[in-house]
């Protein structure tokens, strides 16, 4: 394992067509993942993917906050037979994820959290109650976080804030996007900070990575989407995530393998691989 994309979706309908190939292109890259759920189908979907794969992937299980009611449609997610589902959302069943939760493929929960990008207050309360719902499920399994936070930094670290001193294991923001501000404070609570390709377009982030400790970063490509330069305007896949890997490096002024090794490790520890 030279490198690891900590959260992708290879699970998802998006690699119905080649989804074999696209595995065997990270194995042969030596490039591990962790393939993330976000309702009850892709979370079993992604278990299952670990134990076909087991020596270059693992899954985390959870409801995305904004499956918890109504929500956009992504085929690349369902397929044409989601819009059903994404209608109606999903109501946590917390026995399903604690059943799913204990296989040893299953490294963490979520990606669970909040998103105010479509929002009313009836959904704003739904997501605060599932987000502890998961929070409380990761405490039973002993198991990290795998966050997801869009438009509410503020909010998730208040609620995380008043609870830290119960998280049996912190865990993870995945594609953190917000200002060293922010940042600062899901490091002091043990959050890791993961970034994706995104670095590779925008300059927004520079400061964030250059002043977050190399212990506190992962790399991801949230597969199949945030495709990184130079492949943008195709789908992405987990081989890519070796572009996130030298962005950080240069940022960072490190060498390539130095950042590599340290990621690696990174991951072995907040996750338990």
């Amino acid at each position: 394992m030279k490198f690891i994309d900590i959260h992708s979706h290879v699970q998802f309908v998006a690699y119905e067509p080649d989804r074999e190939a696209v595995m065997m292109r990270a194995k042969e890259a030596d490039k591990a993942m962790i393939n993330v759920g976000t309702q009850k189908d892709t979370s079993k979907a992604a278990v299952e993917l670990a134990h076909q794969h087991p020596d270059i992937a693992w899954a985390t299980i959870g409801l995305h906050p904004i499956h918890t009611s109504k929500s956009f449609h992504d085929k690349q997610e369902l397929g044409g037979e989601g819009k059903d589902f994404t209608s109606r959302g999903e109501e946590f069943d917390y026995d399903y994820y604690l059943e799913l939760g204990k296989d040893p493929r299953v490294v963490g929960i979520g990606e669970c959290g909040l998103d105010y990008y479509r929002l009313t207050e009836e959904t704003k309360k739904k997501q605060h109650e599932v987000f502890i719902q998961q929070i409380e499920l990761a405490n039973e399994l002993g198991k990290p976080l795998m966050l997801h936070i869009r438009d509410a930094y503020e909010d998730a670290l208040k609620l995380l804030s008043a609870i830290s001193h119960k998280l049996s294991a912190p865990g993870n923001v995945h594609f953190f996007a917000g200002d060293w501000n922010i940042a600062k404070q899901f490091l002091d609570l043990g959050f890791t900070l993961s970034f994706t390709g995104v670095l590779t377009f925008t300059k927004d982030y520079d400061e964030v990575v250059k002043n977050t400790p190399l212990d506190m970063i992962l790399t991801e490509t949230d597969s199949p989407y945030i495709t990184p330069v130079p492949l943008r305007g195709k789908r992405n896949e987990p081989v890519n995530v070796k572009y996130v890997v030298q962005r950080i490096a240069e940022l960072k002024n490190l060498p390539v393998e130095e950042v590599q090794q340290a990621v690696v490790k990174n991951a072995k520890r907040v996750f338990g691989i």
